[in-house]
């Protein structure tokens, strides 16, 4: 590990600590670790914080889907401890230059970037990159150090300005966009992190045992029967956008706002449309044969633009949820999301919450933005970017924004951050999901889209809210494991708690280690993040939805009729999980040897 003090400007190595690496994994969760060790209670943007840049055991490696780093912090935009990830080869690079992760502290009086290279890192100067766009810091990089075997990322303008929605990129396009890393990094001064390693894949400990795991895995990955086939499963054919129509036809697509669960126009959005109008390319990341990536390029008309990728989050959230059906506007968008660097979900939700306020009154017409309004909204985007005037309230989060009006019930937020794009009243496991994460509002803690549009064997019906507290543990259980190896999101399309079981005892050189002890390192994961934030002060309570979803019903086709019955399901939720009103009892944590 690498300990880097921004403040003295000095770096320090240490191994990570047995006990920790036992019971915390890698990546996510010993990420969080390191930040509970910095304390819940300190400034999101002050230098106590710490920025954590962590790797997986199974990072860089052979193992299918790999090639995924974790940012964990203090969030400027929930308050909570957060994790981002992103794919692409960084973080497999970061591996091969010899470091399982990188925690940095304190912050820089100058701008600087991290250049890390044959197992040191090395603080430069970076004044000259300050003020430029990712795309171009990553250019500069690449004539600076060689483009052969080098990975950088970076924060863009949005980071330098602490937009509380800033992100981490990596080659231009591969974001770790939620929580506001980027805005930690904007206040310490830190521009990039630039990596250069060839490739020096780690072995296995059981290197034997290990080639039958890895094969097992990758078999079930290949399968024709499953999302992930390469070529001819639907994630792997139309990327991860092959959810717009899907998720429109049931009623669960949050439209204008979420005044709506239906957008007329999904289809001029979806992955359908981009493959037969724009796509020109499938890259993928490290180790992964599904290449859900979708290079695009628009030629013609206004948005002219070549970018990767038009994925289903941005798509909606620039798309339908913005009353926009103009696929390569949103293509521009997310462009310009990835250069200036913020969260793509984040600035949709912040531009249809400043839509709905126009529509009702609630800001000068001047001040505003209507719906479907495209170069309006690439203008609040630039607004948002520079902190230029209602920007700049907008870039302190939507929650404070709605409430800076007088009208909180505008935002779509989760203990401040934006949901995503699966309306609880018409997916009600993903309802309860927003509402439990312990990052603010999240898809991806425990994926139940997974189970309520049958991507995987256990399916359920989305619109029934019986049996998806205990559904729910499970699959948040399940991923806070994967993600802590860190293994992309998309394999547990495919593989399982017993694949992962496997990968990792042979990798790591354990006697023993199955699928229960997936699910409750699991769970112990996820009670320290729970811990983590009981301690900066989220407790009882804390569990919610904006009272769109659980008070007004459906209106659409799939769904009508339907609100988010949150109150029953955590009734469920917080049994299994054996919590106290969203508070983790201290018997619970002695439990799972947190304290």
């Amino acid at each position: 590990m690498g300990h880097i003090d921004l403040t003295a400007g000095n770096v320090t190595y240490a191994p990570i600590p047995e006990e920790w690496a036992r019971k915390y994994i890698g990546a996510r969760g010993l990420g969080v670790r390191y930040a509970l060790e910095a304390g819940p209670t300190v400034d999101a943007l002050g230098p106590q914080n710490v920025l954590c840049f962590m790797n997986g055991p199974l990072t860089g490696t052979e193992a299918s889907m790999s090639g995924r780093l974790a940012l964990v912090t203090k969030s400027p935009l929930t308050g909570t401890v957060t994790d981002s990830h992103m794919g692409g080869w960084s973080a497999a690079r970061l591996r091969w230059a010899g470091f399982d992760g990188l925690v940095f502290g304190g912050a820089s009086d100058k701008p600087v970037y991290a250049f890390v290279h044959d197992g040191t890192v090395e603080l430069r100067d970076a004044s000259d990159l300050w003020g430029k766009g990712i795309h171009e810091t990553i250019a500069v990089m690449k004539e600076r150090h060689g483009a052969d075997d080098l990975s950088v990322m970076a924060i863009g303008q949005a980071g330098e300005n602490k937009v509380r929605f800033a992100a981490w990129l990596n080659e231009n396009d591969r974001a770790a966009g939620r929580g506001g890393t980027g805005a930690v990094a904007g206040a310490k001064g830190l521009k990039a992190v630039v990596v250069k390693a060839a490739r020096a894949m780690p072995r296995a400990a059981n290197r034997d045992g290990w080639k039958t795991a890895h094969a097992n895995g990758l078999a079930k990955i290949m399968d024709e029967a499953n999302v992930t086939s390469p070529r001819k499963g639907g994630l792997s054919v139309y990327g991860t956008n092959v959810l717009m129509n899907i998720t429109n036809t049931i009623g669960a697509l949050g439209a204008r706002n979420s005044q709506e669960t239906h957008f007329d126009n999904a289809e001029l959005l979806s992955g359908e449309y981009v493959n037969d109008h724009y796509l020109i390319h499938d890259p993928t990341c490290h180790a992964c044969p599904v290449a859900c990536k979708k290079e695009v390029e628009v030629t013609e008309g206004p948005f002219k633009v070549k970018m990767e990728s038009v994925e289903y989050e941005p798509a909606w959230s620039l798309g339908a949820n913005c009353g926009n059906d103009d696929i390569a506007s949103v293509a521009f968008m997310i462009d310009r999301a990835n250069d200036w660097g913020y969260d793509a979900i984040e600035i949709g939700q912040a531009l249809s919450t400043l839509m709905e306020a126009t529509q009702r009154e609630y800001v000068p017409a001047g001040e505003g933005c209507n719906w479907g309004d495209k170069d309006r909204m690439i203008e609040i985007a630039r607004m948002v970017t520079f902190r230029i005037g209602i920007g700049d309230k907008l870039a302190e989060g939507i929650d404070a924004f709605a409430k800076s009006l007088g009208h909180p019930e505008l935002a779509m937020t989760v203990k401040g951050q934006s949901t995503p794009a699966y309306d609880p009243r018409g997916m009600k496991g993903m309802g309860l999901g927003y509402a439990t994460s312990n990052r603010g509002a999240c898809h991806l803690r425990g994926y139940s889209p997974a189970s309520e549009l049958g991507l995987i064997g256990l399916k359920t019906d989305p619109l029934d809210w019986q049996g998806k507290g205990e559904l729910l543990k499970i699959l948040q259980d399940l991923h806070a494991f994967s993600d802590s190896l860190d293994l992309c999101k998309f394999s547990a399309f495919a593989e399982g708690a017993d694949e992962y079981a496997e990968q990792y005892r042979l990798m790591v050189g354990l006697d023993a280690f199955d699928a229960n002890d997936v699910l409750k390192t699991g769970e112990r994961i996820y009670n320290l993040e729970r811990y983590y934030n009981n301690l900066a002060g989220w407790g009882e309570g804390s569990d919610y939805l904006p009272t769109r979803f659980t008070d007004e019903p459906s209106t659409s086709k799939g769904s009508e009729g339907h609100v988010c019955e949150l109150d029953k399901m955590l009734v469920e939720y917080y049994q299994v999980r054996g919590w106290e009103s969203g508070v983790v009892p201290q018997e619970k944590l002695r439990e799972l040897e947190i304290v």
